[in-house]
């Protein structure tokens, strides 16, 4: 077969373009807790059908989200001409809510959508996004001046994703979505899709480093050869040459908190392509290490919230709403969880301490609203106190249990906790190390404790603050 004319010059393009990146340290992937996101499914992979039984197709396995794509038949039911596209009538638009009610689904991206850069034209796929309730528009502009599409993301807040086709596309490489989106609004930037950069000789993962802040939503494929476009193909997730599990790595890393749109091409299984992407969710559900746990920090339109906490006492937690970092200020107070109480449950979290006297602790079971200091009579702490003793010492259970191991970090370097409260026994992992595995009872200044309670995290002073990140719960 003969190559494709840009193909001759894609060695030498590479040989430029990839040793710009920064490799990552061997191995630094398997060590990264990868987090659960939002899977959506590009209808396109359910061409063959019309958008109603894509529907159907895609709450069968088990994914809340859509991305529709236009020109997609809308129903047998309704006329041939009828399709899903930002041209429909409003009541099309009300029969396609209709649609994703009865389904339990919800339509978030649309694309990949052209339009010219006059206002009219941007308009009505804008005004379409918003009556639809779309939050990201998939595509890949062709002209030159982007300020106007600027202005109309700033005018309606939705996001426009820069899509990268194959080559000889005219966005198919990162490095020219980079530098097109460079000094333009936030929610303007890459439409990333894992597939076609692997047909056009990129890793994604190098890809994905050199957008890093800027990837606003992704195409998630993986397929069975890497740089040969002509024969490349879908495969589930896990078993081709896309490298699954650190590009989800990679997006833990980056704290991305967009959609991950599933979208399968291949042209032989486009009858029936459900049982593979069953098979790559299940490979995506086996490789999530947050999979069953609940983030206490919510997340809205990106940013951070301290929604369903609640302070008590003197002090206050800072929060970095873009990055999720909470910073004790002032104390001794604590900031606990008021939307749940727990019974049983795995807790785990990472801190960081500003100097070696850095004094804090995370409250286990706090009985009831804490209107006095009294719960600290009645709830466990795990304590952080790198220069206590005993069990005053990070690690212990506070004025109870002393720690069997001190693996703590030097100070200005994120630690991981995981503890466990399961009826009344106690587990405490530090950085991976068992530090502490505990039959409770009343013990030290523990008076009684109960059978569920609030989780607390402890603010000690301004002097040598404790910061808090990625709070996760799981039930049991």
């Amino acid at each position: 077969m003969t190559r494709p004319f840009w193909m001759l010059f894609l060695p030498l393009l590479l040989s430029v373009t990839l040793p710009l990146f920064a490799q990552e340290e061997c191995g630094v992937y398997k060590e990264v807790r990868i987090k659960k996101f939002k899977i959506s499914m590009q209808t396109y992979t359910f061409r063959k059908f019309t958008f109603a039984e894509a529907l159907e197709k895609t709450r069968e396995l088990g994914i809340r989200y859509v991305e529709a794509y236009p020109g997609q038949r809308l129903s047998k039911d309704l006329p041939e001409k009828a399709i899903f596209a930002h041209t429909m009538t409003d009541e099309q638009m009300a029969w396609a809510k209709k649609e994703l009610e009865k389904n339990s689904l919800t339509l978030v991206a649309y694309g990949v959508v052209h339009f010219d850069s006059t206002e009219q034209s941007m308009r009505q796929v804008f005004d379409f996004a918003r009556k639809m309730g779309i939050q990201v528009i998939n595509t890949e502009p062709d002209f030159q001046d982007w300020k106007p599409l600027e202005r109309m993301v700033q005018e309606y807040n939705i996001k426009v994703a820069i899509h990268n086709h194959p080559l000889p596309s005219r966005f198919a490489l990162p490095t020219t979505v980079l530098a097109k989106v460079k000094g333009l609004d936030q929610r303007i930037g890459s439409g990333m899709d894992t597939a076609h950069w692997m047909r056009s000789g990129w890793e994604p993962i190098k890809a994905m480093q050199l957008l890093r802040g800027r990837i606003v939503h992704a195409h998630l494929k993986d397929l069975d050869l890497f740089n040969d476009p002509q024969k490349a193909k879908d495969v589930p997730f896990g078993s081709g040459k896309a490298n699954i599990h650190d590009i989800l790595a990679e997006f833990t890393l980056q704290d991305y908190d967009g959609y991950l749109s599933i979208e399968h091409e291949r042209e032989d299984e486009s009858a029936n392509p459900s049982p593979n992407i069953a098979k790559g969710l299940e490979y995506i559900k086996s490789i999530t290490y947050f999979q069953d746990y609940q983030q206490l920090l919510p997340r809205w339109e990106g940013n951070y919230s301290k929604h369903g906490w609640n302070h008590y006492g003197p002090g206050y937690f800072l929060l970095d709403e873009k990055r999720g970092e909470l910073t004790g200020q002032g104390g001794m107070g604590l900031l606990w969880y008021s939307a749940k109480k727990y019974r049983d449950f795995i807790l785990e979290l990472d801190y960081k301490c500003d100097e070696v006297f850095t004094n804090s602790g995370v409250f286990l079971r706090v009985p009831e609203m804490p209107v006095s200091d009294d719960y600290i009579y009645h709830s466990f702490e795990i304590q952080i106190d790198d220069a206590g003793t005993g069990i005053h010492q990070t690690g212990a259970v506070y004025d109870a249990e002393a720690p069997k191991a001190l693996p703590f970090k030097e100070p200005g370097q994120w630690n991981h906790y995981k503890i466990s409260f399961v009826g009344s026994r106690i587990t405490v992992e530090l950085n991976g190390i068992l530090v502490n595995d505990w039959k409770a009872e009343p013990r030290g200044k523990i008076k009684s404790f109960a059978s569920e309670g609030y989780i607390g995290l402890q603010n000690h002073d301004s002097r040598a603050p404790i910061h808090f990140r990625n709070i996760f719960v799981k039930e049991l």
